[in-house]
């Protein structure tokens, strides 16, 4: 295995699930927000699950999204 291949490849990765992951809760919470479904000051709980079936790895994330 060559490490500076994976880290590089890894970051990247890291990069865009990051870039995404945000962009996709700000939208939903705004459309939430919108649709009356939460009222903008909550604390939403939230789950981020990290998954690579070839290596056996299934990671769960849990916490908190302050809106207020």
């Amino acid at each position: 295995m060559n490490e500076d291949v994976m880290n590089a490849s890894l970051r990247k990765f890291l990069k865009t699930v990051g870039v995404t992951s945000q962009r996709e809760i700000e939208k939903a919470v705004r459309a939430a927000i919108a649709g009356g479904r939460i009222k903008g000051n909550e604390a939403l709980k939230a789950r981020m699950v990290l998954t690579i079936e070839d290596a056996g790895l299934h990671h769960t994330i849990d916490g908190v999204i302050e809106t207020e």
